[in-house]
């Protein structure tokens, strides 16, 4: 399940315009999706070096906690927040399983050599009613990807070397249901001009 970029986090040695842009537009999706309440316990698998998408939702948090490689020092003092540094699947079992509103995989899973099995923990972190809110790169932004990162330099090399997969809803959708999500609670949507998927899965009762 590992994520392999040399063991640094996204963000680590700062991000471009064309990145500070994407992830505004994915914080959106995200607000959009979480559950309306504002006592949330949310975690971020691959949350970066600044966690600048969960950060962004401490008004919605009772507790958030990150998981990356390496977390900026200075958000391990911040109220209500709790970070683990490590690769994911080495943190996942310090997790209560069962205990989470809101679990965010973004832009993570097309670094995962098992991402069924990242998924699969994904679900069982959930409490029931629980959201997993999933980012990707489309297979028709491979091309707009690579041609800013590899000809443009518009975004980190290293980032797209280390992509794994693309996603289109039928390369998602069937992994989202075999981890134990059901197609009724299911939401995918196209997004970033069509560069991005972005997913919603409700755990069941």
């Amino acid at each position: 399940m590992s994520a392999e970029r040399s063991h640094e986090s996204y963000g680590q040695h700062g991000v471009t315009w064309v990145d500070r842009f994407g992830v505004w537009l994915s914080q959106r999706a995200i607000r959009k999706c979480l559950p309306q309440r504002d006592d949330l316990v949310a975690v971020e698998l691959g949350c970066g070096y600044r966690a600048t998408q969960l950060l962004a939702l401490g008004d919605r948090l009772k507790r958030g906690v990150g998981v990356d490689f390496s977390i900026a020092p200075e958000l391990k003092q911040l109220a209500k927040f709790e970070f683990h540094e490590g690769p994911i699947e080495d943190t996942l079992p310090k997790l209560e399983r069962g205990t989470f509103d809101a679990v965010l995989l973004i832009s993570v899973l097309e670094h995962l050599r098992e991402p069924l099995a990242a998924i699969e923990s994904a679900h069982a972190l959930l409490r029931p009613g629980g959201v997993l809110l999933i980012n990707v790169p489309t297979w028709r932004g491979k091309f707009f990807l690579e041609l800013s990162a590899f000809r443009l330099g518009l975004s980190p090399k290293t980032e797209m070397d280390d992509h794994k997969m693309y996603y289109d809803k039928r390369d998602l959708w069937p992994l989202l249901v075999r981890a134990g999500f059901k197609p009724s609670a299911l939401r995918l949507r196209y997004h970033k001009f069509g560069l991005n998927l972005f997913a919603a899965a409700q755990k069941g009762a």
